[in-house]
Formats: C-alpha cells, structure tokens, sequence
C-alpha cells in the first residue's frame, strides 16, 4: 500500500512524505509523470526502473526523474519511506537551464544532502513556506541539479554589481509590504530574476539569507506597534502576515529571546 501525504504544495513546487507498506520483487506496472522529481529516502529501500536502468535506492542513494519517463518501482526489502519534490518543468529550467536534462538518474547522498534534507522537512514544520522552506528547497535542488546536469547551469551567473541592485530592489519591495512580496518566488518574478539567484544573492550582498532579513524587518514593525501598546498580538500577527499568533511568538523568541507579551512588558514607559 502506497500513502503520500503532502508537506507543502505551492503553484511551483511539491513536497510529500511518501510511505510504501508492501513486499514484492516483481516490477510495478509503469508510471509516468508530468513534472521533475527528486527523491530522498527517509527509512527503507527499493529498487526503481526508468530507461531501462535499474537502480537500488536507499538512504545513501536519491533519483531524479523527469517528466515523460516511464518508471517502474519494486520493494523485495519491504517497506520505505520517502521524501518526494516534484518541481515544474518553468522552476526546473530557472535552475538548470533551457533544455538542460540530468546526465544521471541517481546521485549520492552525502552528508551535506542529508542535512539538506533535513533542514527541508524541519523548515516544512516552521509555518515559513513560502521563504524560510523555499530556502531550503532551491538549496536543496541547486546541489541535486549541479550533480547531475552536465555543463554550466545559471546557478553560477552572478556579479557584486547585479547582486548590489538585486538586493537593493528586493529590500525595498519588503520594506513596502505589498503582496509581490508575500512569497519568494513572488518577489523573484517581480524582480525578474529566479527565485535561485534571489535567494543566493542576499547572503553574498548583505551575509544573511532573505528570509532573515524579511523576518528582521517584520520585527522591526512588531517592535513599533508593541512600543506603540498594542494588544491584541492576534492582530498583530496577521497583520505582519505571520500564520499566527504562536507563530509570532516562536519568531520573536528565536530573535529576540522573549516573546511579545514580555517584550511589550520591557518597552512599556517606566512607571
């Protein structure tokens, strides 16, 4: 028995924890799909069959399928766990490429990959999909993609001047709070520029990611309004675009060290 059950879904991009409960050498009947994929294993083995290569598939092992190909699947170990990304062929080509196709239908899971993983699935419980996740996620398919696309991707175009004017573009945009700026891959296509080069570029310009810098200046303003006396944190959360009011709570005690009400408590007039 096959369960997915979804992570994050956004108009770009997929993720699933995948769970299969079966035991049976044979090859499944053929499946074909219509976006790329990557595909970490979690728990468990199995083995896939696409462009008739076999490949024995495990934690230390990931695939990458493209769109169009048939592929098989057998489990003779039993069951498995799996972390499914399934990107669109648009976001595919900002990352590799026009035309650009994996060379190679599996890549090792090193280390630095398995971490990755891991920074996904804990970034997919933060309630931060569309920055802190999509962070990690492009991280994430920049090494899988620069692994297994030959020749030069745009992942490597980058220069002080753009990345100067990007980054400036970018923190006015956030700093005007329009709806541009909701999601990164949002603000990309404002900037029009790839969510990739966006995100790689504020590290480089300013040495913090995007994401950290749109939560310093959504507690910027959390600051103003708690000095301010604000007290329905409620309120204020939603209107920070923050997905509630513990979300709120977890941000500013990650950054601040305190949560709002003892932060309000210690911008309070003295008596």
């Amino acid at each position: 028995m096959l369960t997915s059950v979804p992570v994050a879904t956004r108009p770009d991009f997929g993720i699933s924890a995948v769970s299969c409960h079966a035991d049976h050498t044979r090859w499944s009947t053929p499946d074909v799909r219509a976006h790329y994929r990557v595909v970490l294993v979690r728990r468990g083995r199995f083995r896939r069959m696409a462009a008739g290569v076999p490949a024995d598939i495990d934690t230390t092992l990931a695939y990458v399928g493209v769109p169009g190909e048939e592929e098989r699947f057998a489990h003779p170990a039993g069951g498995d766990v799996c972390t499914s990304i399934s990107v669109t062929p648009q976001l595919w080509r900002s990352l590799a490429g026009d035309g650009a196709e994996p060379t190679a239908q599996t890549l090792y899971t090193d280390p630095r990959l398995d971490l990755a993983h891991r920074r996904l699935l804990a970034a997919a419980r933060s309630d931060d999909i569309d920055y802190a996740l999509a962070e990690e996620l492009l991280g994430l398919l920049s090494t899988a993609i620069g692994r297994t696309v030959a020749g030069p991707t745009p992942l490597g175009n980058a220069s002080v001047e753009r990345d100067r004017s990007l980054v400036a573009a970018a923190r006015e945009a956030i700093s005007e709070g329009g709806p541009a700026a909701d999601t990164l891959f949002t603000l990309a296509e404002l900037l029009g520029v790839s969510p990739y080069r966006l995100s790689r570029s504020f590290p480089r310009q300013l040495g913090v990611s995007v994401t950290r810098y749109r939560h310093r200046v959504r507690i910027g303003r959390a600051l103003d309004r708690l000095e301010a006396g604000e007290n329905s944190l409620s309120t204020l959360a939603a209107d920070l675009g923050y997905a509630d009011q513990a979300h709120l709570t977890r941000t500013m005690r990650q950054y601040l060290g305190h949560t709002p009400t003892t932060v309000r408590r210690l911008l309070a007039p003295a008596p």
